[in-house]
C-alpha cells in the first residue's frame, strides 16, 4: 500500500512538472522564434527560408500579371512538403527541390533552385 501511495504522489508531481515545463518552453519558443527542426523536410525548408529570394523570369511575369502572389510562394516555404524522390539533391552548386502544397484546394508543385547564397524560384505548376 505504501508503494502505491508513493507512486501516486510521484506521478502527480511529475505530471504537474511536465505541464509547467511545456507551457514555459512553448512561451519561450514563441518569443524567440526558435524552431526544433530534426526531420529532413523541416530542415530543408528552414534552410530555404534563411536565404534571400529571387525569381525566374517566368515567375516574375506571373507576379506582375497578378496570376500568382508572393504570399502563396511563401506558403510553400512554410507549410510545403519536399518531394525528395523528384528532387535533385546531388547537383552542384545548386540543388533542385520540388515542394508540394495545397493552393485553393488543389495540389501544386514549386520548383526551387537552392544555391549556397540564394534561393531561386524556378516555376510553379
Amino acid at each position: 500500500m505504501a508503494f502505491v501511495k508513493r507512486l501516486g504522489f510521484y506521478l502527480f508531481g511529475l505530471s504537474i512538472g511536465l505541464v509547467f515545463l511545456s507551457i514555459f518552453l512553448k512561451k519561450k519558443s514563441e518569443e524567440t522564434g526558435v524552431y526544433f527542426c530534426y526531420l529532413p523536410n523541416c530542415r530543408t525548408l528552414k534552410d530555404m527560408r534563411s536565404k534571400p529570394l529571387s525569381y525566374s523570369d517566368n515567375i516574375m511575369m506571373a507576379i506582375q500579371e497578378k496570376r500568382i502572389d508572393s504570399t502563396k510562394i511563401n506558403q510553400f516555404l512554410l507549410n510545403g512538403d519536399v518531394d525528395f524522390g523528384k528532387s535533385s539533391t546531388k547537383t552542384a552548386p545548386c540543388k533542385i527541390y520540388f515542394i508540394e502544397n495545397d493552393l485553393d484546394g488543389k495540389t501544386a508543385f514549386l520548383k526551387v533552385k537552392n544555391c549556397p547564397s540564394k534561393l531561386v524560384i524556378e516555376e510553379i505548376n
